[in-house]
């Protein structure tokens, strides 16, 4: 076997991706830690950020790295099936603020979606774009769905949600001294309706909670996104 032929082979076994993928995430969590929590050092944006950079220094294509992380991938499934068991936990406490909850869904859904619907079009942006960018609040499974059932592009749209996660849980600290207080519910459930999985990620960090709501609001706008933006695209005739 010769060199080139080994190279090939490690290229296409899971084990290096799982590794790099693990151990950046590793990396950015201890710099996280020793800056002190602070807001440009979010765990993900720099395992992310680790990993585009070893890609393009090693010239591998992104279809690799895809295809070899898919059993960290497939374990997402159970993990956010998981999220139903603090949530059962919470039961009671969830039945006695409904009223609360759906009213800030509904706001938050329909302004994730005109306000960047919005944007699109006031930047002059193409019709395809407007609808990749509509479900970028909603997590990426359901958003890539709702996006290719639209007519959008679902790579785009992912490329779109992860931004969207990036971005809202970098605003987390300075939006939590807006509401000092709010004891953790109010933030989290922004956090999963805005930011989706990698928000409750940031919402647990604030206190369970705080989790706990983020992934209620992660699953109902996953739903509302769903059943709304195909009505509010309609309405805005796009």
């Amino acid at each position: 076997m010769t060199g080139a032929d080994a190279w090939g082979g490690l290229l296409a076994s899971p084990l290096p991706w799982m590794a790099a993928t693990v151990g950046a995430f590793l990396l950015a969590l201890e710099v996280h830690r020793r800056s002190g929590g602070h807001a440009l050092t979010q765990p993900v944006a720099l395992a992310v950020a680790l990993l585009i950079g070893m890609l393009v220094v090693t010239g591998v294509p992104v279809q690799t790295y895809t295809q070899g992380t898919a059993p960290l991938r497939f374990l997402l499934g159970p993990a956010t099936v998981a999220l139903a068991v603090p949530m059962y936990e919470q039961r009671r406490l969830i039945a006695r603020t409904w009223l609360p909850i759906g009213v800030a869904l509904l706001a938050g859904c329909v302004t994730a979606v005109v306000s960047v619907v919005g944007l699109a079009w006031a930047t002059g942006l193409s019709g395809t774009m407007m609808l990749s960018l509509s479900p970028k609040s909603a997590t990426m499974p359901i958003a890539m769905e709702v996006s290719a059932k639209i007519g959008g592009l679902s790579t785009l749209t992912m490329v779109f949600v992860m931004a969207t996660g990036l971005v809202g849980t970098a605003l987390a600290g300075p939006l939590r001294r807006l509401a000092p207080g709010d004891d953790g519910r109010g933030m989290g459930f922004t956090l999963g309706l805005a930011a989706h999985g990698i928000g409750i990620g940031r919402a647990f960090q604030i206190s369970p909670a705080a989790g706990v709501f983020a992934g209620l609001a992660m699953a109902l706008n996953g739903i509302a996104t769903a059943v709304l933006t195909p009505l509010i695209l309609t309405l805005l005739r796009i």
